[in-house]
């Protein structure tokens, strides 16, 4: 039980913690009071998207991460590195742990997990890769999901029912934290992100460091991540998703 979680934990953070966050680098937002004073969900959704890149965002052909993280679930924590690999809707992650290394891959036509009979939501459907869909056909901007939290934020539903719950910063119009919640299996995961320090590549800004909090049906786990090497755009060939025979 206890290994089975951990790789839950471990899998899950690192399919949807792809997420910019509030920086002094990157894109900066123009500083006005009508921006500051913006309520309306899409319009919301509008700011962040300029401020993270706009246009940019939409170029994005490739990203690549790779990176080192401790999680900390009943007490302990567990050394794991991760790399992500996107490219347009397929992606290849991989994380390496004590107990259980994970891979999971998307060619564009099937999934593939290394562990047979588990498999992760598509990290397109989560996090950053959403802030790429804003205004793109079936993905619905709307209010975000809490409505006691003071900070302004939107929600990006997907046309295959995920979500993500964003919310910005007042000043930058950057992404501070996101929310998201679904189900793994037969468990809901709900988890939270808060970004500590972003960097800019390329125009874009990409996480470097951020904190992540998992909620699994009455089990709590904690993590700290720090992205090592981030290329945009870089060439990334074929093969990289070719699903195991």
């Amino acid at each position: 039980m206890r290994t089975k979680l951990l790789i839950l934990v471990a899998a899950t953070a690192f399919s949807v913690s792809a997420v910019s966050a509030q920086s002094d680098q990157g894109p900066k937002a123009p500083s006005s009071t009508k921006s500051a004073t913006v309520s309306e969900p899409k319009d919301i959704a509008q700011l962040a998207f300029a401020a993270h890149g706009g246009d940019k965002l939409k170029a994005l052909k490739t990203l690549v991460i790779r990176g080192s993280a401790d999680i900390t679930s009943f007490g302990q924590a567990i050394p794991a590195s991760f790399v992500t690999i996107i490219a347009g809707e397929r992606y290849y992650f991989e994380v390496n742990n004590p107990f259980q290394p994970l891979k999971q891959i998307y060619d564009g036509r099937q999934v593939f997990s290394s562990l047979q009979g588990f498999s992760l939501p598509p990290i397109t459907s989560l996090g950053f890769p959403l802030l790429t869909r804003i205004g793109d056909e079936g993905y619905v901007i709307s209010a975000a999901g809490d409505p006691k939290r003071k900070q302004r934020g939107f929600r990006v539903s997907t046309p295959d029912g995920f979500y993500t719950d964003f919310y910005i910063d007042d000043k930058t119009n950057q992404i501070k934290s996101y929310e998201s919640s679904y189900l793994v299996g037969d468990r809901t995961v709900t988890t939270s992100v808060i970004v500590d320090e972003s960097l800019s590549v390329d125009g874009l800004l990409v996480p470097r460091k951020y904190s992540q909090r998992f909620d699994l049906g009455g089990l709590t786990a904690y993590s700290n991540f720090k992205a090592k090497d981030i290329l945009v755009n870089s060439e990334v060939k074929d093969d990289v998703f070719s699903i195991p025979r």
